[in-house]
């Protein structure tokens, strides 16, 4: 918290007055993701200029990124873990951003025309967080490569046919 007041240049009253607790100041870390920068996945499924089938492939697109600092991952699954069931807010916020996630993901192969879409976004769901913990527990971004050539086998047959690029 300490780093925190000096890099923000604020006192600690000050600082304190924003954000009382550690998880006053996690969860308002995590509420940014919903209103003002989504998570890149989140945001390739609302572009216009793709197909459903698409972007429910590029959700898994290589990460690009010219910082030597590590991958990550999902603030929302590194919040849950490190909060090891002691931040119940943070565990709701992240609960409910995945399921929003999941949603999203049914919606769009819905658009697609899947047959059974609530399966096909449930299981692409698995996919991407299996290759994000991956990615961000390894810091080997390669785990996307293998879970989009995952996600185009679970598409192929979805459809049953080559998807639609």
């Amino acid at each position: 918290m300490a780093a925190l007041m000096e890099a923000a240049h604020v006192s600690p009253r000050t600082f304190y007055v924003h954000f009382p607790t550690k998880n006053a100041l996690v969860e308002e870390y995590l509420r940014r993701f919903e209103s003002e920068k989504p998570l890149a996945a989140e945001a390739v499924l609302e572009r216009g200029d793709l197909t459903p089938v698409q972007r429910l492939l590029a959700i898994f697109d290589p990460m690009e990124s010219d910082s030597p600092a590590p991958f990550r991952g999902c603030p929302f699954h590194n919040a849950v873990v490190e909060g090891a069931g002691e931040l119940p807010e943070v565990a709701l916020l992240a609960q409910r951003h995945k399921q929003a996630f999941r949603d999203r993901l049914v919606a769009t192969a819905a658009e697609a025309g899947a047959a059974h879409p609530e399966s096909l976004g449930r299981q692409l769901a698995v996919i991407f967080e299996g290759a994000n913990a991956l990615a961000a527990s390894c810091n080997d971004t390669d785990a996307f490569t293998d879970a989009r050539q995952a996600a185009r086998t679970l598409l192929d047959v979805a459809f049953a046919t080559e998807p639609r690029e």
